[in-house]
C-alpha cells in the first residue's frame, strides 16, 4: 500500500491550499481515510476523516474551513483548506487503516505566514 501526499506550500493567513493524497495497492473504495497533522515536539493529531460513503468529520478547530473529498476514479482524497491560520502550520499526513495496520503518506509541509 502506498500513499503519496502532495500540495503543501507556503501561504499567507487567509489563503487556501489543496492537498492531495493518491492511494495505490489497496481497494480504495472500501476504506475510510483521514488527514492528520503534526508540528515539532507535539503528537500527530487528527484533522478530519472521510468514510467510504463520503461522510466527513473534523476537529473543532478546522470546522467550516477545511473539507475532505474523495475521487474513486483517481484513487485519491483531497483536503481543501480555506481561511488558513498560522496555527494550521504543520506537516500533513494522509492515512488509511486496513488489515489491522495503519498506512501513512510521506507528509507534506503547510506553512501559513501571518
Amino acid at each position: 500500500v502506498q500513499l503519496q501526499a502532495s500540495g503543501g506550500g507556503l501561504v499567507q493567513a487567509g489563503g487556501s491550499l489543496r492537498l492531495s493524497c493518491k492511494v495505490s495497492g489497496i481497494a480504495f473504495s472500501r476504506y475510510a481515510m483521514s488527514w492528520y497533522r503534526q508540528v515539532p515536539e507535539k503528537e500527530r493529531e487528527l484533522v478530519g476523516s472521510i468514510s467510504r460513503d463520503g461522510e466527513t468529520n473534523f476537529r473543532d478547530s478546522v470546522k467550516g474551513r477545511l473539507t475532505i473529498s474523495r475521487d474513486r476514479t483517481k484513487n485519491a482524497i483531497y483536503l481543501q483548506m480555506n481561511s488558513l491560520k498560522p496555527e494550521d502550520t504543520a506537516v500533513y499526513y494522509c492515512n488509511i487503516d486496513a488489515w489491522a495496520r495503519s498506512f501513512w503518506g510521506q507528509g507534506t509541509q503547510v506553512t501559513v505566514s501571518s
